[in-house]
């Protein structure tokens, strides 16, 4: 079996012959929990990918809201994107600090959601490219800015709690976890404080990480892929939303399934930081859904 949907990835062979494309505009999407995007800015000051951008997910986002990188509307998005010198004929590559496990995949799936089809990951993401020795550089770059325009509205693909809460009942579509196993069943902490521990009633459990083949950071071949999601019980046929603890990794499960032909997953934008504060939210534990 192979990948449906091969446009999702670029490796670091593909990369590294297109360093100086100028159709091609590379982001760095790196972020860490705990910690946000100020170490991954320290991270990228002390080496990035030649002509690499930064691609902050707290900043390009709706700022107004009270849970950060919350998904922001599609003037927003253009305006900021815009300002890395990408336009829509851009072919834009993420890379983050684990494959895709950072923020690689989150920027993957807004660029599609508001209608930019050309945006790949790069496999292996800043894992593989230094296991290789390839370049990297400290200087920043400064883009000139260009014309976005987004084509669709972001926010018609990312679910409220509201809308969780009704599917319990009403079942119209999956919901996949991406964290932990342990924090899925309630037997890890929460690495955020004030969050109860489990998990949405109803829900299923693909961890992210186990979505990467662990020493290279590569995504697994589309039989292993395929494997996690049905030992989760998760049907790729059926309407599908993502979770996780804050609505990055849920994209990481988003690329997983689109690399084996589901192209229409949204994600629960909230996610556990969302559910897990709110007293009146219903939360199951162990590996009952």
């Amino acid at each position: 079996m192979d990948y449906v949907n091969t446009d999702a990835l670029v490796s670091t062979e593909w990369l590294a012959a297109h360093l100086e494309d100028d159709t091609v505009v590379i982001v760095d999407a790196s972020f860490f929990v705990p910690g946000g995007t100020a170490p991954a800015q320290e991270q990228y000051k002390a080496g990035h990918i030649p002509n690499a951008v930064f691609f902050d997910i707290n900043d390009i986002a709706d700022r107004n809201a009270t849970q950060d990188h919350t998904v922001p509307s599609s003037t927003v998005f253009s305006v900021k994107v815009g300002a890395l010198g990408i336009d829509n004929q851009t072919h834009v590559i993420a890379y983050d600090a684990m494959g895709g496990g950072c923020a690689a995949a989150r920027v993957w799936w807004m660029f599609r959601a508001y209608g930019h089809t050309n945006v790949s990951v790069l496999d292996g993401g800043l894992t593989k490219w230094n296991a290789e020795s390839r370049a990297l550089e400290t200087s920043v770059p400064r883009p000139e800015p260009k014309p976005f325009i987004a084509n669709h509205e972001a926010l018609d693909k990312v679910r409220s709690k509201n809308e969780i809460r009704a599917n319990i009942e009403q079942k119209a579509y999956q919901v996949v976890d991406a964290r932990s196993a342990g924090r899925f069943t309630g037997t890890e902490p929460e690495p955020k404080s004030g969050l109860r521990s489990g998990h949405i009633p109803g829900s299923l459990n693909v961890p992210f990480g186990s979505l990467f083949n662990q020493e290279t950071k590569t995504f697994k071949t589309a039989d292993e892929l395929k494997s996690s999601f049905d030992a989760a019980g998760a049907n790729l046929a059926e309407p599908m939303a993502t979770t996780c603890g804050s609505g990055v990794t849920a994209c990481t499960v988003a690329l997983g399934a689109y690399l084996l032909g589901k192209d229409d997953v949204a994600i629960y934008g909230g996610s556990w930081v969302d559910w897990g504060s709110d007293p009146d939210t219903p939360v199951a534990t162990g590996q009952d859904h």
